[in-house]
């Protein structure tokens, strides 16, 4: 129960009949001191006292209890008390302005939007690298005791392939666009969307705006669609700040991801591949239909949480670099400050970044790699996008390599990274005698490194190039018709 919004209603409809305290004390048999407390949210008032209160101003219960201002002025009344209790406000040593009956409407409406200007800012101030890392990080740690296991958004893409009677087979473009009509969706793809954003959902048309192909590395536009879906199936609200905004792009990786990948269907592949003891990623994203990315990415929700395999993924970028990783079988892995993977190095000795430098990149590479915290076997594939190379790894530790194709490997290497900087940081002492001193390069700064995140209600969306796109297509449609939007999704489907 919210005391401060549920005070502001008893005061409401106390006024409202023209009752002072001590009037509605002598109709309840209570203190007007006490009913001020309830009045200004300070105390809490009993269910029975409330059905008190209620019958002496002869209102229903159900409307007292109420979670909404009973008026406008209520509300910002509530707006401001809070911004002005918040820590923000009390770090810049100001005096309290109690929204009293006597301030005008207009003055109590200029603090309220002060102060929401005021949050914003401060909103915006902490939208830096660092607080994107350390937002990355304990959500890759809360992800890690949870061992990347989600299983209400399993049951709700179950949920909505019931809807299609998917049963079988690869989830088709045809499937995927029944869905979202199921949803109130049509597909469009469209050649113009802004650089910012992968898709756009216009809520007011019903309309899914989708590029026309898919982003190389990426699931293609299956996958973008489900995840432009997801949002309205979890009943995601905008986002608060960053960490907010990092749950939900999990949360829909992991719906589109388990609506490709049903957990019955994947769970029943892996353990007879398991049982045959011959998993591989290969064979797993073959009988889905998607990326290599894709189906190592989603055994990390399943092997652990199923099967009792622990397990790490790794990709890694061509300058060594790990952009994206999960691990729970302790894997030795380099941190920044923050405890933020993403962006550091990983080991020369690790298959991750041996097989970048290989000519055959074809088919899958194995190796089994010593460290201090045990050995590890990995299974690396690479690929490439548009502007760089990169690899993608699934690793258990010694013991469970058992159940994988490529366990007879005879690659094997060393790895002490990342507390001992001579494994592979440290140059070579004859090299470093040699031309320390006699050389100096000019660096290649990662843009990123500096780079505030862009503001707005989206983090890196440029709002006002998504709000023109939807303009200009509104209208375009509204010309057209709703036919022209089948015919290009009947093209691409």
């Amino acid at each position: 129960m919210d005391t401060l919004i549920l005070g502001r209603r008893i005061r409401f409809f106390r006024k409202q009949r023209g009752l002072t305290l001590e009037a509605l004390g002598s109709r309840t048999g209570l203190l007007a001191s006490q009913l001020s407390l309830f009045e200004t949210g300070k105390r809490e008032p009993k269910l029975s006292v409330l059905e008190q209160i209620a019958a002496a101003m002869d209102v229903d219960l159900a409307e007292m209890l109420s979670p909404t201002p009973p008026d406008e002025r209520t509300r910002l009344e509530v707006e401001v008390e809070r911004a002005q209790s918040s820590e923000l406000y009390r770090s810049l040593g100001l005096p309290r302005i109690g929204p009293t009956k006597s301030l005008p409407g207009e003055v109590l409406a200029a603090l309220a939007g002060m102060h929401r200007e005021l949050q914003r800012r401060e909103h915006e101030a902490t939208e830096t690298p660092e607080e994107a890392r350390r937002a990355n990080t304990e959500q890759r740690l809360r992800m890690r005791e949870l061992n990347n296991s989600m299983p209400e958004l399993d049951r709700a893409a179950d949920g909505l392939l019931t809807r299609v009677d998917h049963t079988r087979g690869a989830l088709t473009h045809h499937a995927v666009a029944e869905m979202a009509r199921h949803l109130g969706f049509e597909l469009i793809y469209v050649d113009d969307l802004p650089r910012s954003t992968r898709s756009i959902t216009d809520l007011e048309h019903g309309r899914i705006y989708l590029p026309p192909a898919s982003i190389p590395g990426g699931h293609g536009l299956r996958a973008m669609a489900l995840q432009a879906m997801a949002h309205r199936v979890l009943g995601h609200e905008r986002p608060r700040d960053y960490a907010d905004f990092l749950r939900q792009r999990l949360e829909i990786n992991y719906f589109a991801a388990a609506c490709l990948m049903p957990i019955d269907r994947s769970i029943a592949f892996l353990r007879d591949a398991k049982e045959r003891r011959d998993m591989s990623v290969e064979d797993f994203r073959d009988a889905f239909g998607v990326t290599h990315e894709a189906a190592a990415l989603r055994m990390t929700n399943l092997l652990t949480a199923h099967l009792g395999i622990r397990l790490h993924f790794l990709r890694v970028d061509d300058d060594g670099s790990i952009s994206r990783v999960y691990e729970n079988d302790d894997l030795p892995l380099p941190t920044d400050i923050t405890g933020s993977i993403e962006g550091q190095l990983a080991c020369r000795s690790f298959l991750a970044r041996r097989a970048l430098g290989q000519r055959n990149r074809t088919t899958a590479t194995y190796q089994y790699t010593d460290t201090p915290a045990g050995t590890f076997w990995c299974s690396t594939q690479t690929g490439r996008t548009e502007s760089r190379e990169f690899s993608i790894t699934i690793g258990v530790p010694f013991d469970e390599a058992k159940w994988f194709r490529g366990r007879d490997t005879t690659q094997r290497a060393f790895s002490s990274c990342p507390d001992d900087p001579s494994c592979c940081r440290r140059p070579n002492p004859a090299l470093a005698s040699r031309w320390s001193g006699r050389a100096w390069p000019s660096a290649r700064v990662h843009q990123h490194v500096f780079s505030p995140l862009p503001g707005g209600e989206f983090p890196g969306v440029d709002q006002r190039e998504v709000f023109e796109f939807l303009d200009r297509h509104a209208t375009e449609w509204a010309d057209d018709g709703i036919g022209a939007g089948e015919r290009i999704l009947g093209e691409h489907a």
